[in-house]
Order: C-alpha cells, then sequence, then structure tokens
C-alpha cells in the first residue's frame, strides 16, 4: 500500500489522537469555485483536480493528519448522469485518493526522521448523496440492504484499489444502510471508521444510537465508529455512547452548528462549534476529531492545538 508512512493507520490512532480536516465544500469554495451541481466537489475531480488537492493541502497545514477525500458524492451512477462512463468514473474515483495523496507529499508528511505523518481516508457517502436531495439526512430509501450492499460495493472496491489508509463510511443515516457499508468493505483489506449522521441521541432515521453502534461492535474491518455533519451538541452522548458500546476507538466531525436551509440553498444561523469542546470529547473516547460542514482550517488549527498542545500528543 502506497501509505503516508509505515505504520498501519490503525496502529497509529491506538498510539494517540489524531486531527481530521474540515468541510472539503466550504473550503473550495472560499477558494472561488462554483458546488452549484448535482455532484458537488466531486465535479471538481473531472474538471479541476488541482482545486482539490490545494483544499487537502490547506488543512495539512492547519495542522490536519488526516484529510477525507472529495469522492463523498463521486459515485458511477452520478457521474452516469453527466454523460462519465464506467471507466472514466473508476478512474476518477481513484483520483481522488491520488489527489489527497499529492497534497500529503506537497506538505512533507511521508513518514521519515522528524515528519508528521500525513494520512488519507477514502470518503463513502450515503446513497443519498448520489440522489442529491438530501435524503441522506433522513435515510430509509425504499431499498433493502442488499439492494444498498450492490450500489456501495464497486465503489468500495474501486476507492480500496486506489490504497487510501482508511475508508471513510460517513454520513449514514440508517442501521439499513450502515448494515450494508459493514458487507460491503469485508474483505477488501482497507480498515474503514463508521459514522453516522444523527439528530439528540438517535440516528437521522430516528433508531438509538446504541443500537446504531452496536452493528459495527464485531466487525474486524471498522477501527473506529462514530458521528459527523451533525450539531456539536449532539456529539457528547455520541462520543459516550460509541465507546460504550464498541469499545472502539470513536471519530467525531460535527459541522460548525449553522443550519440549512434547503429551499433557500443557505446557511443560516451562528457557528457554535467550539474547540473548547474538543477536550472533553478527547476524555471521552474520540481519537479522531475535525470537521464536517462550515468548518474551515482556522477552527481545525484550534482543533489540533488542542489535540497536541505544544506539539505533544494528548495524553
Amino acid at each position: 500500500m502506497d501509505s503516508a508512512t509505515s505504520l498501519p493507520f490503525a496502529a497509529a490512532l491506538a498510539r494517540g489522537p489524531l486531527v481530521l480536516d474540515g468541510g472539503m465544500s466550504n473550503q473550495l469554495e472560499a477558494a472561488g469555485h462554483d458546488l452549484g451541481d448535482a455532484l458537488w466537489s466531486a465535479r471538481l475531480l473531472a474538471d479541476r483536480p488541482e482545486a482539490v488537492a490545494g483544499a487537502h493541502l490547506a488543512y495539512f497545514a492547519a495542522g490536519a493528519d488526516v484529510v477525507i477525500t472529495a469522492s463523498y458524492q463521486a459515485t458511477f451512477e452520478g457521474f452516469a448522469r453527466r454523460g462519465i462512463g464506467r471507466e472514466r468514473a473508476a478512474g476518477l474515483l481513484g483520483l481522488s485518493v491520488g489527489a489527497a495523496r499529492e497534497a500529503a507529499r506537497r506538505a512533507g508528511g511521508h513518514g521519515g526522521s522528524g515528519e508528521r505523518p500525513r494520512w488519507v481516508a477514502a470518503s463513502v457517502g450515503p446513497y443519498g448523496a448520489m440522489l442529491a436531495d438530501g435524503s441522506e439526512y433522513r435515510g430509509r430509501y425504499g431499498l433493502t440492504v442488499a439492494e444498498l450492499e450492490r450500489f456501495h460495493r464497486p465503489r468500495l472496491e474501486v476507492l480500496a484499489a486506489a490504497a487510501p489508509d482508511v475508508l471513510a463510511l460517513e454520513t449514514v443515516p440508517d442501521t439499513d444502510e450502515a448494515e450494508a457499508l459493514l458487507r460491503g468493505v469485508r474483505g477488501l483489506g482497507v480498515p474503514a471508521w463508521l459514522s453516522y449522521t444523527v439528530d439528540g441521541d438517535r440516528t437521522r432515521a430516528g433508531q438509538p444510537l446504541d443500537e446504531a453502534f452496536a452493528l459495527a461492535a464485531d466487525a474486524d474491518e471498522v477501527i473506529a465508529v462514530g458521528v459527523n455533519c451533525c450539531a456539536p451538541d449532539d456529539v457528547d452522548g455520541a462520543v459516550a455512547t460509541a465507546a460504550r458500546v464498541t469499545g472502539k476507538p470513536v471519530v467525531v466531525y460535527p459541522n460548525s452548528g449553522e443550519e440549512w436551509d434547503a429551499d433557500a440553498r443557505a446557511w443560516t444561523g451562528g457557528a457554535t462549534f467550539s474547540p473548547g469542546r474538543v477536550d472533553g470529547w478527547l476524555r471521552a473516547g474520540a481519537r479522531l476529531v475535525g470537521g464536517c460542514c462550515r468548518v474551515g482550517p482556522g477552527t481545525v488549527a484550534e482543533i489540533a492545538g488542542v489535540v497536541r498542545p505544544s506539539g505533544r500528543r494528548h495524553p
């Protein structure tokens, strides 16, 4: 595997907490790129891959140990609607990992003496992300677990073949999709984390989090569980529940706290994500901490300051 370091990702995670990046879309928009497209940030894999690498590099420069690829909304079906064939789509999925790896190289993180390793997580977004209608925040698409597995498995295989350090099964809205993804990662030879999007103490589809996390407790491929793309206020209880139910390291990367107005297609309200929350999450079991929508490099730098005060690992 062309890893950022010879140390396996799971082993690095066991040594101490790691800092995740922030939102890909807000960083690309801040750089002047228009994401008003059903493919969202995945469009730039085809049109401006150097912009994607630049966004990753900004997060590495801010102190992130791990960046998440721009493949959240990249699917064979979504690309096909834009006239992109299967072979080209597979190449773009692989490119999402390559762009992140290139940013890691430019950031200087190859695991050598005195260097901080840089890691690449390949994003695997939910089925609803492909629909581009907000249904990833509801789940329950009317598909069976087997049908969802058939949707996810080909993309998982292509991403795994591109040799990321870990697969990020993220923004999962319900237990049916989680079960499909857990089936889909079997035998790929790449570790994964499973991260739900939640509302309070339940998945977006309304299932209790203890039941949702329990699905991953005995999955050998899953090295961390947690939540993302949720309100910061929802993280505290989720961290404790995930750690208690699974005994695995916990991953957390909430949104800024602003609210998305789907009708106006705009963010409203103020940010409530304070890096001051991070210390409590670490003490409750979080080992991968970053941000999702509307969390930028400035906040990631503050998170890194909590996780690595004076350059040291958090105890």
